[in-house]
C-alpha cells in the first residue's frame, strides 16, 4: 500500500481529553486477552514451558509472514545478533561493521562474539548506515591489516530498512556476510520485501514495545538457509544435538519460552491492521510537520514499519519540556553515539562520526502506536510547531 493512499480515518476515535501515550500496550492487550488466556491455559495444561508447540507455531507464522525460509525463536534480540556470529565462526581478529547510531546491543553482540565493532557513520536523513562511509571503513581496515573484515551489520533504525541497494554491493565486493539488525523494524519493507526477507540473515526483537512484541524478552533469527537455521537451533540449546544432551558445538542458553512465543503468534494476527494505523498516524505527522521539522526520510522503494516516529530538533531539551508540560510524552533513545559510551570508546575517536554525534543531540521520538487518534497526533504537532516557532 502506497503511503499516499493511506486514509487517516482508519485511526481510532478517542475522546478529546484521552491521555496521549508514547506506547499503548493496554489497548492491544484488551483486544486479544481472552485468546491469550486460552493460550496460557493450554501451556499450563501441557506443561512444556520451554520448547512447547507454541515455539514451532510462532516460528512457522513468522516465516510465512515474512517470506523467509526459516525463523528461529530465541531469548532476546541481542541473542539473535550474537548467535549468527557464533555460527559463522566470527571471533578474535575479525571486524564487524556497525552503524554508530543504534542501541548498544548492536555493539555488545559483536564484542560478545569476540570480534571488533568497526563503527560507520550514518546518513543524516535516514539515520541509517552510510554505505559510502562503510566502503571507506572496509578499505581502511584492509589497508591497516590488523583485522579481517567479515560481516556488515546494518540497523533498520526506528523501523526504516537500511540502504540495502547500496550496502549489499559493498558487502559483495569485499566478500562480507550481512546480518541485519531489524530489532525495531518488523513490518518495514524494502522493494516489496518484508524485513526478514531482504538479506540472508535478520535479527529481530520481541521486547514488549516493538512493533511485534511479547510480554517479556524474546527475539528471532529470520534466515534463508535451512541448514543455518538448524545450527541456530543447536546453538540456542547450548550447542547440543537432537538429543539435547551432547554438545556438538559451542552454544548458549538462547531459547524463547513457550509463553512468549504464544503471545507473539497471537499478536501476529493483529499485525497488518496495526501496521496500517501506524502508517496512517505517520502520514498525518508528515502532512503536518514536513518542511517545518526535520523528519526521518525513506529512500525509494522503502516502507517504514514505524516502530518509532523520530524527528530532529536542535533545541531538544526545550521542546521536550514543552511537550511534557502539555501532557505529551516523548523519547530520547540514543543520547550518545556508540563510540561516546565508555564501553565502546576504544572503537572510534570522538569527532570521527559527525552525523552520529549530531543525531544523538537532536533526535526526538514522538508518540507512535496503533491506538493513536487523529486528534492526538494533531495535538502533538500543534505543540511541537508552536514550540519551534514554525
Amino acid at each position: 500500500m502506497a503511503y499516499s493512499d493511506i486514509d487517516t480515518s482508519i485511526l481510532i476515535d478517542l475522546p478529546a481529553d484521552a491521555p496521549i501515550q508514547l506506547f499503548d500496550l493496554k489497548s492491544q492487550q484488551a483486544s486479544i486477552r481472552p485468546a491469550l488466556e486460552k493460550r496460557w491455559t493450554d501451556i499450563l495444561d501441557h506443561g512444556r514451558y520451554i520448547g512447547g508447540p507454541e515455539v514451532d507455531e510462532c516460528e512457522k507464522a513468522l516465516a510465512d509472514f515474512t517470506g523467509c525460509t526459516e525463523a528461529v525463536a530465541v531469548g532476546s534480540g541481542t541473542q539473535a545478533l550474537v548467535m549468527p556470529l557464533l555460527a559463522m565462526g566470527i571471533g578474535a581478529g575479525d571486524a564487524v561493521f556497525i552503524p554508530g547510531f543504534t542501541y548498544n546491543a548492536t555493539a555488545n553482540a559483536v564484542l560478545l562474539a569476540g570480534a571488533f565493532p568497526v563503527i560507520v557513520d550514518i546518513d543524516p536523513v535516514t539515520f541509517n548506515m552510510d554505505a559510502e562511509d562503510l566502503a571507506r571503513k572496509v578499505e581502511a581496515v584492509k589497508a591497516k591489516g590488523e583485522l579481517t573484515p567479515r560481516v556488515v551489520m546494518p540497523v533498520d533504525l526506528y523501523g526504516l530498512p537500511a540502504d540495502y541497494d547500496a550496502i549489499v554491493p559493498v558487502a559483495e565486493a569485499h566478500g562480507l556476510r550481512i546480518i541485519a539488525d531489524g530489532a525495531q523494524a518488523f513490518g518495514g519493507k524494502h522493494r516489496g520485501k518484508w524485513i526478514g526477507n531482504i538479506v540472508e540473515i535478520t535479527a529481530t526483537s520481541f521486547y514488549p514495545t516493538k512493533t511485534l512484541g511479547g510480554y517479556g524478552d524474546g527475539g528471532a533469527i529470520l534466515c534463508q538457509d535451512a541448514d543455518f537455521a538448524d545450527r541456530m537451533r543447536s546453538i540456542r540449546w547450548h550447542g547440543t544435538g537432537d538429543n539435547r544432551k551432547e554438545s556438538i558445538r559451542v552454544g548458549i542458553n538462547g531459547r524463547c519460552d513457550s509463553i512468549q512465543c504464544a503471545v507473539v503468534a497471537e499478536k501476529l494476527g493483529l499485525f497488518e491492521a496495526e501496521r496500517e494505523r501506524r502508517i496512517a498516524a505517520a502520514a498525518l505527522y508528515k502532512q503536518r510537520l514536513s518542511g517545518k521539522v526535520a523528519l526521518q526520510g525513506a529512500l525509494e522503494g522503502q516502507e517504514n514499519g514505524y516502530g518509532l516516529y523520530t524527528v530532529r530538533v536542535p533545541n531538544r531539551t526545550e521542546v521536550r519540556k514543552t511537550l511534557g508540560d502539555a501532557g505529551i510524552p516523548s523519547g530520547i533513545y540514543y543520547d550518545m553515539a556508540i563510540h561516546q559510551m565508555p564501553a565502546f570508546a576504544h572503537c572510534a575517536e570522538y569527532g570521527s562520526l559527525p552525523h552520529c554525534e549530531l543525531a544523538a543531540q537532536e533526535s526526538l521520538s514522538l508518540p507512535m502506536h496503533p491506538y493513536l487518534s487523529a486528534g492526538q497526533v494533531n495535538k502533538v504537532c500543534d505543540v511541537l510547531l508552536e514550540t519551534i516557532g514554525a
